[in-house]
């Protein structure tokens, strides 16, 4: 008997504490009753989970609220970053095409006056294998391949250079201010920098 007495309250003490950790739930429905149950309130009504060893509560609507505001913010993070990441694809395209289009027009220059240029002038910067000094300017690789062409109609036309033989971009270029260097069969050359091929 003395051993039974024991062993009962071991059991009472642990059914009673596992109640206390599995908490109470204040639920409150729209007509404003409220109930305390031990399983989770229905969504309809407004919810708190109390805290039997503290005393405190926490309010599982604002919770809840809280944590789908967060998802939807979260949600559309995600679609900027992946709108921004379709707009740089779409630039990088775009730059691409126009690149190739100004060089067409280079090449095509070429092949209308082969008196005034060398076969290889002005060969085109193919975007995907650009030399290491092109590439750090990639970003206006259309303005690059518009600009060579002028600088040689421009050298040609100060009657010093009867024929270009090269036309690149010169290291002298920045950012802000690219450069390209135009070298004639009369062993002239030529540098212009965008200001002047823009006028």
């Amino acid at each position: 008997m003395k051993l039974i007495r024991p062993i009962i309250a071991i059991l009472a003490t642990t059914l009673f504490s596992g109640s206390v950790l599995a908490g109470v739930f204040k639920c409150t429905d729209a007509q404003g009753n409220t109930a305390y149950q031990s399983a989770p309130c229905a969504e309809e009504n407004i919810a708190a989970e109390i805290d039997l060893q503290t005393g405190g509560h926490t309010d599982l609507t604002a919770k809840q609220k809280q944590q789908q505001e967060e998802k939807e913010l979260d949600l559309e993070l995600k679609k900027q970053q992946e709108a921004e990441k379709q707009k740089q694809i779409d630039l990088e395209a775009k730059r691409k095409k126009d690149a190739a289009e100004q060089s067409a027009i280079n090449q095509q220059l070429i092949k209308d006056n082969p008196i005034q240029f060398s076969v290889f002038a002005i060969p085109p910067y193919t975007a995907d294998e650009l030399p290491a000094l092109v590439k750090q300017f990639e970003a206006r690789l259309p303005e690059i391949e518009k600009f060579r062409r002028l600088a040689a109609q421009k050298a040609l036309a100060t009657g010093e250079c009867i024929r270009v033989e090269a036309d690149e971009l010169s290291v002298k270029s920045k950012a802000d201010q690219l450069v390209i260097k135009v070298d004639c069969s009369s062993a002239k050359t030529f540098r212009f920098n965008e200001a002047e091929l823009v006028d």
